[in-house]
């Protein structure tokens, strides 16, 4: 650490900045005053509003069942200093110094938590009717168009555009999703599990299309590469999101081949005295022997308790998480445990075309991996038993009737 970080007794730094408020910033903040850390702890953040969760964007503040999704957080209570509306700029890690929007700030240690932005159709940006969906002000852009029940395209079959036609499907839109690969989720799925749920866009009345790329994007109308004509009184474009880093260029912090921070397994950055968190930061998993890159709101949640404990300098803990996520989607809420690309064995639970059923990975008969549709029991417990690599019986693991924490060998 720089001699700045000692000048707080003999132990840590006086003032820590944030770079982003979002659920992986404020999280951070949050658990350096639990853990004891009483310097200056200073938020920056992009957005002028305060800092809010994102899932129930695509849901209760979509369909405007809700205003809006602030953390129920007391910042002033905690003594946490918020600069909103103030965007970080770059880093000068010689100086320890964050510029910003609104001028330099200095720091003893600086956490990188910028989150991920959303990719942008080429040739679809200023196009009127065109829409992202990630921050509260593309929400409240996109409520009036659901209650107006506009036809909507909706670009990409990935999470982000299933959660969005279910959203605009329960408020009466018309909904088209058009995906380019051959299936919903092929980027995060293997299709035999993906094809179950092609079926659940139809039963909502969903059109999807599949291999079906946009040649361009007009006003009122997306023109499909086969020449197909989709009218459009809105167009919602979810294609995938990258780390929100392109302000570090020469900074010297290393970042991996999708823009993504290179942090170690606690989550320190290639220079010192600067950790990244969250959606923008890749790190070693010990468990699945490969670097993970997870735009999910657990990660968020979990990596910061890691980056503050070491801030704090209490004992090292190493950052190895089984990483998790949920989706709602089309009436049914989806969840996901594990990472499975290092499997060798697959095992399903129940009917895959029935309102409630699980597939399993395991490695060496151990389970990795679980997708749970409808059964968060299963989920639950194959959380713990990813956790603690426990050997498992595939026989028993397929019958659905039996609870998965008695499937083991």
């Amino acid at each position: 650490m720089s001699d700045q970080t000692q000048e707080q007794g003999t132990s840590g730094p006086r003032r820590v900045v944030v770079a982003g408020a979002g659920m992986a910033g404020v999280q951070t903040a949050v658990a350096l005053r639990e853990q004891g850390f009483t310097g200056t702890v200073t938020l920056i953040g992009a957005e002028p509003h305060q800092p809010y969760d994102r899932p129930p964007l695509s849901k209760a503040v979509l369909l405007g069942k809700a205003e809006g999704s602030a953390f129920d957080i007391d910042f002033e209570a905690l003594g946490l200093e918020l600069r909103l509306g103030c965007e970080a700029l770059a880093v000068r890690p010689g100086a320890h110094v964050l510029e910003t929007s609104a001028g330099p700030v200095p720091y003893d240690v600086l956490v990188l938590a910028t989150g991920a932005e959303p990719i942008r159709l080429p040739g679809a940006e200023g196009v009127p009717g065109v829409h992202l969906l990630r921050t509260l002000d593309d929400a409240e852009r996109l409520r009036p168009v659901l209650s107006e029940q506009h036809d909507i395209v909706v670009v990409g079959a990935g999470w982000i555009g299933a959660e969005f036609a279910t959203a605009a499907r329960e408020a009466g839109c018309a909904v088209t999703v058009v995906e380019a690969a051959d299936r919903p989720l092929a980027g995060a799925l293997p299709a035999e599990v993906a094809e179950p749920m092609t079926a659940w866009y139809a039963d909502s009345g969903t059109e999807l299309r599949t291999h079906a790329r946009v040649e361009r994007v007009e006003p009122g109308a997306v023109v499909l590469d086969d020449g197909s004509r989709l009218p459009a009184g809105a167009v919602v474009v979810g294609i995938g999101a990258r780390p929100a880093t392109g302000w570090l260029a020469g900074s010297g912090i290393a970042l991996g081949p999708h823009g993504d921070v290179l942090a170690d397994d606690r989550l320190r950055t290639s220079v010192p005295d600067v950790y990244a968190v969250g959606d923008c930061a890749s790190f070693p998993s010990g468990r699945y022997g490969e670097r993970l890159l997870i735009h999910h709101w657990d990660n968020a949640l979990q990596g910061p308790r890691t980056v503050a404990a070491d801030i704090v300098g209490l004992t090292p803990v190493v950052y190895d998480p089984v990483p998790y996520f949920w989706s709602e989607q089309f009436g049914r809420f989806v969840q996901y445990a594990g990472h499975h690309t290092s499997a060798d064995t697959v095992v399903w639970r129940g009917d895959r075309t029935g309102p409630a059923w699980t597939v399993c990975w395991l490695r060496e008969g151990r389970l990795v991996a679980l997708l749970a549709v409808g059964r968060p029991r299963d989920l639950a417990q194959g959380r713990r038993l990813i956790a603690s690599g426990t050997p498992m019986d595939p026989l028993l693991l397929a019958d659905p009737a039996k609870p998965l924490k008695a499937a083991t060998a």
